[in-house]
């Protein structure tokens, strides 16, 4: 059985499906404060299989604890934690008591049950502004907001448990597999799950979907004068389904005989930069939907440009992505015009 926790969200909910067609019993912990339970319905709708779903937040240690004496879990994926780069600058307090706090907790009830097989739901905003590209694992990191900070010292505390493990045990069990997500848009081809803030979108596909459907006037932009293509900001976008079929190629690995050497960090995305403006126009093009946006100031803590080398998760996952800019747009606009008003 695996361990999701935050599997009602946005990437949580498309790796239930792709854990549950691939014959994976799967055991969901999700607060719900950023995500509906509509979203696991769904799940078990698309793929005709059932899931476990416990309602509470990964801070409660005794709720954990209780977790992992009352199922067979072999292994954790960890979704859970705020996401928002713009959020996370207004109010870091609440990202590192949210991001960190849930992390150690998590690894406690994981030590005690002797679980120790982990993959952790990172990010590229650890590789902080970029002095060259593309970004590969072995880079200096750093980060520009406190999102990326959760995220870095996550991923320095998840490096210090294989040591930990030698010194107490004579060797080291752990295995963690950390992935470094970079821009994930899309949504299932269904048209059944999708992305669905509660709030204000902080991510751009969301901005332009309910743009196009009407919730919002126009899309902000942010910033047209970086030294990109046309001056706004590149990221390499993946689409959710190939990112969540990377999370099942990372449990595999930790599950199969071969392993992994204490803790690896692999990039997910497409390798390819794509700006917001052409992300735009192709949403526009492909859909045939007009998407009016107003270039505003630049957020802090953006970076011009970030995309990846994958070629580690290639050759040691065996994965890679599979879905191009068409498709993302494509089930992006699938998922909101059959949802113009999301779960709710």
């Amino acid at each position: 059985m695996i361990l999701v926790t935050g599997g009602a969200g946005y990437i949580g909910s498309h790796t239930c499906i792709e854990l549950l067609n691939n014959n994976f019993d799967v055991l969901v912990v999700d607060s719900l404060d950023n995500s509906s339970p509509e979203a696991l319905k769904r799940v078990e709708e698309i793929t005709g299989k059932s899931l476990t779903f416990i309602e509470g937040d990964v801070r409660d240690a005794t709720l954990m604890a209780s977790l992992f004496k009352d199922y067979p879990i072999n292994a954790v994926i960890h979704f859970a934690g705020l996401k928002a780069v713009g959020e996370s600058v207004a109010e870091p307090l609440m990202y590192y008591n949210n991001n960190l706090i849930s992390t150690l907790i998590l690894c406690e009830a994981m030590k005690n049950a002797s679980i120790k097989n982990l993959v952790f739901s990172s990010s590229a905003t650890v590789y902080g502004d970029p002095q060259t590209l593309p970004l590969t694992e072995d880079m200096p990191l750093s980060a520009t907001n406190p999102y990326g900070r959760s995220k870095l010292i996550i991923e320095e505390m998840l490096r210090d448990l294989p040591a930990a493990d030698a010194l107490a045990n004579g060797d080291n069990n752990w295995q963690v597999a950390l992935l470094r997500y970079f821009n994930p848009v899309g949504a299932h081809p269904s048209g059944k799950i999708g992305e669905d803030p509660s709030d204000i979108p902080n991510n751009l596909m969301p901005f332009i979907t309910q743009t196009a459907v009407g919730r919002r006037k126009q899309l902000a932009v942010f910033g047209d004068d970086y030294d990109t293509i046309d001056g706004t900001g590149v990221r390499d976008y993946i689409h959710v389904v190939d990112l969540a079929k990377g999370h099942v190629k990372a449990v595999e690995k930790l599950l199969s005989a071969e392993g992994i050497d204490g803790v690896q960090a692999y990039n997910l995305g497409t390798g390819n930069g794509v700006s917001v403006l052409q992300m735009v126009n192709s949403f526009a093009k492909e859909n045939s939907i007009e998407v009016p946006y107003q270039i505003v100031e630049r957020r802090p803590g953006d970076v011009a440009a970030c995309y990846a080398d994958v070629t580690r998760a290639q050759k040691e996952l065996n994965w890679q992505a599979e879905l191009g800019l068409k498709e993302m747009v494509q089930d992006s606009w699938n998922w909101q015009s059959q949802n113009p008003r999301g779960y709710r």
